[in-house]
C-alpha cells in the first residue's frame, strides 16, 4: 500500500492557490481513479482505492500546510505505512510552473509542510512529487512576499497549461508505483524535470 498526499489549506479561499497544486493534483487522481476521498479522521480526509493494480491511499490534510506532519503521522501509523511507502505531492516556487520533479531524502526548500511531515515522521525518506509553481516575479523576495506569492491563485493563463501539469504530476505518480523507485530517481533525480 502506497500512501499519496496532496498537500494544501483546507477552505473554499485557498482552493485556486498555487500553494494548494497538491490537493488539485490528488483530486483529480481520485476523480480518475473512483476514490471517493471523504472519510474523514484526524483532521484529514482520505480515500482508498487502486491505481492501476497498486492499492493506494489518498489524503488530504486538513490541518493547514504547516501542522501537515500531524495528520500524516497519524494517518501513517493507524495504516501501518513505511515511510518509504509515502509520497507527497506539493509545490515549489523554486522551479517553473509546469516542470514535475520527483525527489527523495534532505529537503531543498523552507517548505511548512514538508518540514511538518519530515519533523513528525523523524525522516526525510518520503517520496516527493514538486509541482513547480514559480518563478518569484522578484528576485530575493523576503519570505513575507514569497508566502503572499504562493498563497496567490494562479493567473488565467497558467489556469489554460493546469491540466498538462496535472496529467505530468499523475504519469510522475505511476512510474513511481509501477517501477523501481531508485530507478525513477536516477531518471527524475532533483533537478531534472519529468517529461
Amino acid at each position: 500500500m502506497k500512501l499519496v498526499i496532496g498537500l494544501g489549506n483546507p477552505g473554499d479561499r485557498y482552493m485556486n492557490n498555487r500553494r494548494n497544486i497538491g490537493f488539485k493534483i490528488v483530486d483529480v487522481i481520485a476523480n480518475n481513479t473512483s476514490i471517493q476521498i471523504k472519510t474523514k479522521k484526524k483532521k484529514s480526509l482520505l480515500g482508498q482505492g487502486d491505481f492501476e493494480g497498486h492499492k493506494i491511499v489518498l489524503l488530504k490534510p486538513q490541518t493547514f500546510m504547516n501542522l501537515s506532519g500531524e495528520a500524516v503521522l497519524y494517518i501513517a501509523s493507524f495504516l501501518r505505512v513505511p515511510v518509504e511507502n509515502i509520497i507527497v505531492v506539493y509545490d515549489d516556487y523554486k522551479i517553473l510552473y509546469g516542470e514535475v520533479q520527483v525527489g527523495r531524502g534532505a529537503v531543498e526548500i523552507n517548505h511548512e509542510g514538508i518540514l511538518s511531515i519530515a519533523k513528525e515522521l523523524k525522516s526525510d525518506k518520503f517520496i516527493r512529487i514538486r509541482i513547480g509553481v514559480g518563478p518569484l516575479p522578484e528576485e530575493d523576495m523576503p519570505e513575507a512576499k514569497i508566502e503572499k506569492f504562493v498563497l496567490s491563485d494562479f493567473q488565467p493563463k497558467e489556469n489554460l497549461k493546469i491540466i498538462n501539469v496535472i496529467n505530468d504530476a499523475e504519469a510522475a505518480l505511476r512510474s513511481i508505483l509501477t517501477q523501481d523507485i531508485k530507478d525513477v530517481l536516477s531518471r527524475y533525480e532533483l533537478g531534472s524535470a519529468i517529461k
